[in-house]
């Protein structure tokens, strides 16, 4: 029986997937580490904090590598109880950027250490500097460095990464390519599917396909997924688009990058900013939803916008697409590796609201158009990206392997 430890801060993360298929399989006797309380399997995951010694503070940048180096101490410590068990993992599969896995190779030393790769930080050229609106600050440059000490930590210890996309593993050093494969978390394409009898309720009535909705979905309404670019499109898109109603699903924290000026989340900052130019009555703000309501707002979505700097892709956007939205996005990097313009969705200018509602106006316009361009997007989601045929197996082979 192969022994298996998945770490991972926020568990289980990117690893729900491979983590519930490997639970499942008499072959693998499998444990987790994480630094919350778990949810579910808790004979099997193990929370560390209680091994976590806070650091003391002092500026943002030692603050940050201190807390790295603590969850990896904590995490060791774990390592510890958990060999003094017996349990002793053949294979780890871990996510190094919080610091847990920095000392599990000394833990384990005959232990083979999958990692999981998200991004390589830069000053230049990805997501940091990429929005003029947001300077960059010294210190702010300072600790992407130290960000990618742990990265370095990690690329030394592993036997082998993973990457979700072939950008994010052209992130990093050319010297670790070799050791990077490309392999998706994956998209439960049958669950993420289109359905033309889906419809949700709301206080006003009820919508289903074809009422001219248009969705926008983040974690957090926040710049670094191009929130502010969509609202300064709304008053042109609401204005060329009568009948729409445009849905915003996502909390108002920030994520990433700048908080909001005055204590403000984004979205009262930006509706401050554009103020009467809007008919708000046809905008919904949704909160995060249940995933049930997410599925059917995209099903029955006409347009969807998704914008992103050049960082991590997000899940909805290949989610979306399975369902066969419509979808207009950003013309950057990231984007441009999974949608070829016309064909799997249509490409803006993250920074031209105009051109945005433009674009989306033209999608709204020709139901055509849309029903191509879905029926394109799903079929490359579940050609390349699809969870149980593709991305999953190849995966636990990875395991397997070692």
């Amino acid at each position: 029986m192969m022994k298996v430890l998945f770490v991972h801060q926020n568990f289980p993360g990117q690893f729900r997937h491979v983590f519930s298929a490997l639970v499942k399989d008499p072959a693998y006797d499998v444990r987790a580490f994480c630094m919350r309380e778990p949810q579910g399997h808790k004979d099997i995951v193990i929370d560390c904090r209680s091994y976590l010694q806070a650091p003391k503070s002092s500026s943002p940048i030692i603050d940050d590598f201190a807390a790295k180096i603590a969850r990896g101490m904590a995490t060791s410590r774990a390592a510890e109880a958990l060999k003094f068990s017996g349990f002793i993992p053949d294979v780890i599969v871990g996510h190094p950027g919080w610091g847990e896995m920095l000392f599990l190779r000394d833990s384990f030393p005959n232990a083979r250490i999958i990692c999981l790769f998200e991004l390589f930080y830069r000053a230049q050229g990805q997501d940091v500097g990429f929005d003029p609106e947001f300077p960059v600050s010294q210190e702010e440059i300072w600790g992407l460095q130290i960000k990618n000490a742990v990265n370095h930590f990690a690329l030394e210890a592993c036997d082998i990464g993973v990457s979700p996309t072939q950008w994010q593993r052209k992130s990093y050093p050319k010297k670790w390519h070799d050791k990077i494969r490309v392999i998706h978390e994956g998209i439960d394409t049958d669950y993420f599917c289109p359905d033309p009898k889906a419809q949700i309720k709301l206080p006003g009535g009820t919508l289903k396909r074809g009422d001219g909705l248009i969705t926008f979905v983040a974690r957090n309404l926040e710049p670094y997924r191009g929130f502010h670019t969509v609202m300064r499109a709304l008053p042109q898109i609401l204005r060329d688009n009568p009948q729409a109603i445009v849905a915003f699903v996502g909390a108002e924290g920030v994520s990433y990058g700048a908080a909001a000026p005055g204590g403000q989340s984004w979205r009262e900052a930006l509706k401050a900013e554009l103020g009467f130019s809007v008919d708000w009555s046809r905008v919904m703000f949704m909160g995060h939803v249940p995933q049930e309501v997410y599925r059917r707002i995209l099903q029955i979505s006409t347009v969807h916008i998704y914008l992103t700097y050049p960082f991590i892709l997000s899940w909805s956007l290949l989610e979306a697409m399975s369902c066969e939205c419509a979808v207009v996005a950003s013309d950057t990097a990231p984007v441009a590796e999974l949608i070829e313009d016309g064909r799997h969705g249509m490409i803006v200018d993250f920074f031209d609201p105009l051109a945005l509602a433009e674009q989306v106006t033209r999608l709204a316009n020709d139901g055509k158009h849309r029903d191509r361009i879905g029926k394109e997007a799903r079929m490359h989601i579940r050609e390349k990206h699809d969870l149980q045929r593709v991305c999953l197996p190849t995966l636990c082979s990875v395991i397997a392997g070692l």
